[in-house]
């Protein structure tokens, strides 16, 4: 049995994505939010600095600053300044940050996490959108679109990477041609590499965008986390990445009497996540990609709805447009399933599942989304 069998009674508690439906019948599979206890090494290091009793403010040390550097350089090959490191509270915020400190329009791709539509908006940026072309059951750059939404007033690209919520992990070739776009059109681009340690597929490997070249580099904006990956989310931990002193001043500047300090606990979570999880690590991608393939299989043997191949997170992005449904997510939700609503994510008729869940719980969720579909 899976340490990540063990289901976590999580309903009457803190929890946002239990809450949602307090009192209702409904298995919530919808915020990018796992139902798995931390990494064992995580919980000691936040009770030991729990211990130690006062927690006021506090800044990065050196050994937590080198557990970035280490896990960054053995995972991705890719070596990096302490310096170039800009601590944050979450990363939602480094993407609204971004939007404030590069002058210009904003492009991105649709569909694509929330806060890439919001963020543009909230910081007074025209935002420019084009669509992924999904050619063949793939996710891919419609290149074309791209230069054609491209102004002479953009200025910076919002890239996910791995992508939330189609689950690509962009390869090596289809970065350096976005790398090329990028450079041709005088871009920076903020990447949004938070699910970058949620690879499911042995054969592929994530790729830092500001790895590619030191042109990629000096124009790049990296935002990770240990939140997704290490499930602490709540503990408000996050980093940038920004190699260019100028573009590094400028993101500075734009968090100046707006963004606290990162979470204590957060600080000391991270470091022991990049740390010492290696082994849990391992596991939770084996079990995450046997999730997986429960829910390709399910949704391949239901006719009406379709998922192109899951490469990366623990988020399925399912085509249900084929049901004929008004409001697909309102209708999951009446037969007992909480799934998010691809409408929000610029796709209406589309909903995400998250299954970073206890394989109990996924295979009761995939029975009622086959009743859910044989009801529409």
């Amino acid at each position: 049995m899976s340490r990540f069998d063990q289901p976590i009674d999580r309903r009457h508690t803190d929890s946002i994505k239990w809450g949602k439906y307090a009192g209702r019948d409904i298995l919530p599979l919808w915020v990018a939010d796992m139902d798995f206890a931390a990494p064992p090494p995580v919980i000691a290091a936040l009770h030991q600095r729990i211990e130690q009793g006062v927690f006021g403010y506090g800044h990065p040390w050196p050994s937590l600053e080198e557990s970035v550097l280490t896990h960054l350089k053995n995972e991705y090959d890719w070596s990096i300044e302490r310096d170039w490191i800009v601590w944050l509270p979450g990363l939602v915020s480094g993407l609204n940050i971004a939007c404030r400190a590069v002058d210009g329009e904003v492009l991105t791709a649709t569909p694509i996490y929330p806060p890439f539509l919001s963020a543009p908006r909230l910081s007074g940026r025209q935002l420019n959108r084009v669509e992924l072309a999904n050619v063949d059951g793939r996710w891919q750059w419609d290149k074309i679109a791209l230069e054609q939404a491209s102004t002479a007033a953009t200025r910076l690209f919002l890239l996910c990477h791995p992508h939330n919520p189609v689950g690509r992990c962009w390869s090596r070739a289809e970065l350096l041609d976005l790398a090329a776009f990028a450079a041709a059109n005088e871009l920076v681009v903020c990447s949004d590499e938070i699910h970058c340690g949620l690879i499911l597929d042995a054969d592929q490997r994530h790729i830092p965008f500001a790895s590619l070249s030191p042109d990629a580099a000096q124009r790049s904006i990296t935002l990770m986390a240990p939140s997704k990956t290490f499930n602490i989310p709540g503990l408000g931990c996050a980093f940038a990445i920004i190699p260019d002193p100028q573009l590094r001043r400028r993101f500075r500047q734009a968090m100046d009497g707006i963004v606290p300090h990162a979470n204590v606990l957060g600080l000391a979570a991270c470091e022991a996540a990049y740390r010492d999880c290696t082994d849990w690590h391992r596991e939770l991608i084996a079990y995450l990609a046997g999730n997986r393939d429960l829910v390709r299989a399910a949704v391949d043997a239901i006719s009406g709805v379709k998922v192109n191949p899951i490469e990366a997170t623990y988020l399925a992005w399912i085509d249900v447009r084929g049901l004929g449904l008004a409001q697909p997510a309102a209708h999951f939700e009446a037969h007992g399933l909480g799934l998010s609503d691809g409408a929000d994510f610029g796709a209406p008729g589309w909903l995400r599942l998250n299954f970073g869940c206890p394989r109990s719980t996924l295979e009761a969720a995939l029975k009622r989304f086959l009743t859910t579909c044989a009801a529409a």
